[in-house]
């Protein structure tokens, strides 16, 4: 298998763990862990892992003036994209959110053109708005609309976690090229950790681990290892051949996998529409992760 193909599988898999996670961490918050604190020990848990880790990676040195890109990394892939999105899920509804969320790839799009120079291709534009059209059909089917006590500001900050993660997969793309992924990922967490604390630690302090099932904890470490140690190695796997265009357009997937993941657990049932919605989905994914005849995509 190419590196390539691998880098694919690599993008497919972190969709698929994100669509179990959606799940999992329902049952975790907020009846045992408020948001914030939640973020705090995902940020916190995955930073001690990408330390022990990185001692059996390569010995690099980070050059003093690549600090920066990693704070600014840390700043819109961990930090402000996971507070706007759990603080906006909280005021606008889940169905807004998520529908706000995926339309990051074309975001990316739109930030890649800008600032990489990226020419943006008739067939990447028609794969996105087809991956878009499958995803915004999937998740507004058979919903209702709960209580959004402020969708305004919900939805803005959902937007801007959405704009935030673009930045991040356009800054990262720099440090991947220039260093093995070991080397900077555990500098991100720890300036993310710094970042994140100050919000989350009044609720990671009003835990209450004796009343916590075992379940709860097994799911928690679900989410610390798979859902963001795991799934942010992948990533970068995934990123280190392919552009953040065709990343970005791997979250689609998500709540495709997210709706299979409730379906298996009798939680959801399957429908003409999610079946057509799948299909869109994946002909738009195709379309953007197809190479080009005469230059790499």
């Amino acid at each position: 298998m190419s590196k390539r193909n691998w880098a694919l599988v690599a993008a497919t898999l972190v969709s698929i763990i994100y669509g179990v996670t959606f799940t999992i961490a329902k049952d975790v918050m907020p009846a045992f862990v408020q948001p914030f604190g939640f973020i705090s020990m995902r940020v916190g848990g995955s930073m001690v892992l990408f330390w022990l880790v990185s001692f059996l990676g390569p010995k690099e040195k980070i050059a003093l003036q690549d600090f920066p890109r990693i704070g600014a990394a840390a700043l819109f892939g961990v930090a402000l994209n996971m507070l706007t999105f759990f603080k906006g899920l909280s005021y606008t509804s889940p169905i807004m959110g998520a529908v706000l969320m995926v339309t990051t790839p074309m975001i990316v799009l739109v930030l890649s053109s800008i600032i990489m120079k990226e020419r943006m291709q008739k067939r990447k534009m028609t794969g996105i708005l087809l991956g878009l059209a499958g995803t915004i059909t999937l998740i507004l089917y058979g919903k209702s609309m709960v209580n959004a006590p402020n969708a305004m500001l919900g939805n803005l900050l959902v937007f801007i976690n959405a704009i935030s993660y673009g930045f991040y997969l356009i800054l990262v793309k720099k440090l991947m090229d220039k260093y093995n992924a070991f080397t900077f990922v555990k500098w991100i967490y720890t300036f993310g950790f710094i970042m994140v604390i100050p919000f989350g630690w009044n609720e990671f302090q009003a835990i209450q681990w004796h009343a916590m099932p075992t379940e709860i904890f097994w799911k928690i470490g679900f989410v610390v290892v798979f859902s963001t140690f795991l799934t942010y190695l992948l990533n970068l796997v995934s990123m280190r051949e392919l552009k953040p265009t065709i990343v970005a357009v791997f979250i689609y997937l998500q709540p495709l996998f997210a709706s299979i993941f409730a379906v298996s657990l009798g939680k959801d049932d399957l429908s003409l529409i999610k079946i057509l919605s799948a299909v869109l989905i994946f002909a738009g994914v195709y379309l953007v992760t197809q190479k080009s005849v005469n230059r790499s995509t």
